[in-house]
């Protein structure tokens, strides 16, 4: 199947904008992810969504082409539920104790679900990205500059800074839900420990007077 084919296929028909469709939407996605979390993706079809849902696989149709346009779906809901509480943690807290802030997020996010956040991350790895997906990304991206700026890192190393403590954060707390881990008070000092060791080593780094400099 060609890629363009394959980007449309696993993308909604239409956005639900009245109550009704919402309710509707809703009830399929949870569906889906209570699927996939309590039968895994081998019970996971659009007829086993739409019977969990209530609703007909017409009344599905209506959103969904595919069920990959369902997990899609999902999949953007996750992430918009955490880039909304990344943004509430960082509201509340500035610098180093915002950037802590978020990896406690999204270690609580990860590990409240872990099944489920196993199987999403792989199905996020599979579907062709989408621009909503992307931007989320790059949201939460601008969130980790502003707490680096607040630490005192320099405009210009904070962009890749961030991209690579989101690369250090993210492994580590997919890594532990693929190892079935659901201890939050035990993975999240280790993450913290990465990300802080990787910018404290960046600060030595960047010092005046360092001899790699």
């Amino acid at each position: 199947m060609p890629k363009h084919a394959r980007d449309a296929s696993s993308q909604p028909r239409k956005k639900p904008l009245q109550a009704r469709s919402i309710v509707t939407v809703t009830a399929i996605l949870d569906a889906a992810a209570h699927i996939l979390e309590s039968a895994g993706p081998s019970a996971y079809s659009t007829n086993a969504v739409a019977e969990r849902a209530g609703v007909s696989i017409g009344s599905l149709y209506q959103y969904f082409p595919t069920k990959d346009a369902v997990t899609r779906a999902l999949i953007e809901r996750e992430s918009r539920a955490l880039f909304a509480d990344l943004s509430h943690a960082v509201s509340k807290a500035h610098g180093a104790e915002a950037l802590r802030a978020m990896i406690a997020v999204a270690v609580h996010h990860q590990l409240r679900r872990p099944l489920l956040g196993r199987i999403l991350d792989f199905e996020e790895a599979r579907l062709p990205m989408h621009h909503d997906m992307a931007a989320a990304g790059n949201d939460a991206r601008d969130l980790i500059v502003r707490c680096l700026g607040e630490m005192g890192v320099e405009s210009g190393d904070a962009v890749q800074q961030a991209g690579d403590v989101m690369s250090i954060a993210r492994g580590m707390v997919d890594g532990a839900g693929q190892r079935s881990e659901i201890d939050e008070a035990a993975l999240r000092p280790r993450v913290e420990a990465a990300v802080f060791g990787y910018l404290r080593e960046m600060s030595r780094i960047r010092s005046p007077g360092d001899e790699r400099n």
